[in-house]
């Protein structure tokens, strides 16, 4: 009874009905990411009566995600994201199955994780994350929904559905430098937009109503409320087996510290802070023992570098620093790590005790 009242709005629609309802109940969807988008994604599909949720993100509260993050309350600052997701949901239904993920998405867990369920979304605002997304999606053959925003601009799509095309397919270039909201600035009502078309998509494909934007995506700039919609091939790519996968993920471990950890270490002569911005970002940082190598000439110029030193390595929020670990692991260097946070983090602390 309390089944039919809940959905009765929902299941009088002549596409939806009792069956859509039960194909719901039985769906199980991964949302990766509990931030901006999947604040919007998350109440949806739990709303809708979507059987079972799991929420990746290892991340906690910060005051500076609230305007955009609507589902969590400034008396939650500091706590994990996946945890208070899962208890919003529990609150909004009960019926729902939900499991807190507060793990960081990894090519160790990836896979396994992705095996659990039948929908992946991507929530990130990570490029390499978006790639292993896409990359396990291919092992798992789960089909990936992809949103992302650029400042008043947003993107979804959804990847490999039923053989489609892929993310590699629309953004072949790996190596892209994109900004994130952290770093290139975010309204919230843009990642609500994004958010509620990803979750759309999720419920086209769960109930096999509509047209599913396999091959297409969707641009929307919230300025003008202009849309477009562009058609995109699968390209000619090198299948991506299980194997191929375990070699590219998990041959280098990427190792995060937080910057207060490493503190005692700024002068110390065998230890390098090396800065992968481009020259003109700020904040600036100031260390005696820092040195700067854009990420985009890192490998051209790695011979400025010791082996030998501890290096770790910081960018302007933490996403490009893990590139530029990986790149130093291929050279044989052993002891690298990358500054969780990057800059902003750094700054903020440097100014906290006055260094």
């Amino acid at each position: 009874m309390e089944t039919s009242n809940r959905y009765n709005r929902q299941m009088i629609l002549p596409e939806i009905g009792e069956g859509g309802q039960d194909k719901l109940a039985k769906a199980k969807v991964l949302v990766i990411g509990a931030g901006g988008l999947g604040a919007a994604i998350l109440p949806y599909l739990a709303a809708a009566g979507v059987g079972e949720i799991g929420i990746v993100d290892d991340d906690v509260i910060e005051i500076s995600n609230l305007h955009r993050q609507v589902i969590y309350k400034s008396s939650a600052v500091g706590k994990s994201k996946a945890k208070e997701a899962k208890q919003m949901i529990s609150e909004l239904n009960p019926l729902v199955k939900v499991k807190a993920i507060s793990e960081k998405l990894s090519g160790k867990n990836v896979l396994s994780l992705f095996e659990k369920y039948d929908i992946v979304v991507d929530a990130t605002d990570s490029i390499s994350i978006k790639y292993l997304i896409n990359d396990a999606c291919l092992v798992t053959n789960k089909p990936m929904v992809y949103g992302s925003i650029f400042r008043f601009q947003g993107q979804v799509s959804v990847f490999n559905y039923e053989n489609g095309p892929t993310y590699r397919c629309l953004y072949p270039d790996e190596n892209s430098n994109a900004l994130n909201c952290e770093d290139a600035g975010v309204i919230g009502v843009s990642v609500g937009i994004i958010g509620m078309f990803q979750a759309n998509e999720v419920l086209k494909m769960i109930l096999g109503i509509g047209e599913v934007l396999s091959g297409k995506i969707l641009v929307y700039n919230v300025l003008n409320n202009e849309q477009q919609k562009y058609d995109f091939d699968k390209s000619d790519f090198q299948p991506i087996s299980r194997e191929t996968f375990e070699e590219k993920y998990n041959k280098w471990e990427v190792e995060e510290v937080r910057f207060e950890s490493v503190l005692d270490e700024i002068n110390q002569d065998e230890v390098l802070f090396l800065d992968v911005r481009n020259i003109d970002e700020s904040p600036k940082i100031t260390l005696q023992n820092q040195f700067q190598i854009p990420l985009m000439h890192l490998e051209k110029e790695i011979e400025k570098l010791n082996k030998n030193q501890t290096i770790y390595i910081f960018c302007q929020s933490g996403i490009r620093s893990k590139i530029a670990v990986e790149l130093l692991q291929k050279h044989q260097f052993k002891n690298v790590k990358s500054i969780a946070g990057g800059a902003l983090a750094m700054k903020q602390l440097l100014q906290e005790i006055k260094i």
